[in-house]
């Protein structure tokens, strides 16, 4: 059966870093051979278990940047696999947050699962290395809008140590910076309007201008990578918009690791081109989440009784 139909207009989705847990994609490699494979051919290539690191745990090494984005991604990869073995998924779009982005990439067949595996371990050793040369962390407005936001960055005034990393949806946008920057923008929240400002567990500034060390040693890699023509455009996050121009891939992938996560703003595109169904391949359901908040129908695909939720289509 065709996910192509009538009735849906469908987007592949998948999720980012943080999504992770022990566990993650156990009854996948336990029922379906495809999954398994994948796993095993994961080991192979990074030299490594990773395999047993996402089975096993324990979570501290599980949450690693280095061990998280490969383990979100090569989980991602396998049950979309099996999916779309099962179901001939051909989706309009594809689309993913922050590292979720190279999901997509290998969904739509624009890179192979080898080299973007490859490119995702690269990503997440530099982000590491440049989390440790300047500390950094993370923290979630809750209650306000894009433009209120915008301007409490500008007028705390630290264009070193605050930035906006993700537009999620309408009222949860996330900062990323130095402690300082994080800091003073926790003082201020609220005076602008914030219902609560979270701090993140996060091991760095993700999305923000300290994480340059690792954009301008990753370009390099990717842009010496040969794409394929896809299957389907990609949904951006740096510029939400329909890409489908390898070099403009190239580009947006490599401006994505300093620039905000537009996801409020891709989905609104998403909408306005026809998708009126995203089905989120991996671990969680934080996109289905943020997608209600925006009206656009999401299922999740994460455990193996859900995949029947595809049949109904």
């Amino acid at each position: 059966m065709s996910l192509e139909t009538d009735k849906k207009t469908v987007a592949a989705i998948f999720p980012g870093q943080g999504a992770q847990y022990v566990g993650m994609a156990k009854d996948f490699i336990e029922n379906f051979s495809t999954a398994r494979l994948l796993f095993e051919e994961a080991d192979e290539i990074l030299k490594c278990s990773l395999s047993k690191i996402i089975l096993q745990g324990p979570l501290e090494e599980l949450t690693k940047t280095k061990n998280s984005q490969v383990a979100i991604y090569v989980t991602s990869m396998a049950i979309y696999s099996v999916a779309q073995e099962l179901y001939n998924f051909q989706p309009k779009a594809y689309a993913g947050l922050s590292l979720g982005e190279y999901s997509a990439l290998t969904a739509g067949q624009y890179l192979s699962f080898e080299q973007t595996l490859l490119l995702v371990r690269l990503r997440g050793e530099l982000m590491n290395q440049a989390c440790q040369a300047r500390p950094g962390t993370m923290a979630i407005a809750i209650g306000l809008d894009c433009a209120q936001v915008e301007k409490l960055v500008k007028e705390i005034n630290l264009p070193n140590d605050l930035w906006i990393a993700n537009y999620n949806c309408p009222g949860q946008i996330v900062l990323s910076g130095s402690l300082k920057g994080i800091e003073q923008a926790s003082l201020v929240a609220k005076e602008h309007g914030a219902k609560r400002f979270l701090p993140l567990n996060v091991h760095g500034a993700f999305h923000s201008g300290l994480m340059q060390p690792a954009q301008e040693k990753l370009a390099p890699f990717l842009q010496q990578k040969e794409f394929k023509a896809g299957k389907a455009p990609l949904v951006m996050n740096v510029s939400a918009s329909f890409v489908a121009e390898a070099e403009q891939i190239k580009t947006n992938l490599i401006q994505q690791v300093t620039q905000p996560v537009r996801w409020e703003q891709s989905i609104e595109e998403m909408k306005r081109k026809g998708i009126d169904l995203c089905i989120e391949f991996g671990p969680g359901k934080t996109l289905a989440g943020l997608n209600r908040r925006m009206h656009l129908n999401t299922l999740s695909i994460e455990k193996v009784e859900e995949l029947e939720q595809l049949a109904s289509l």
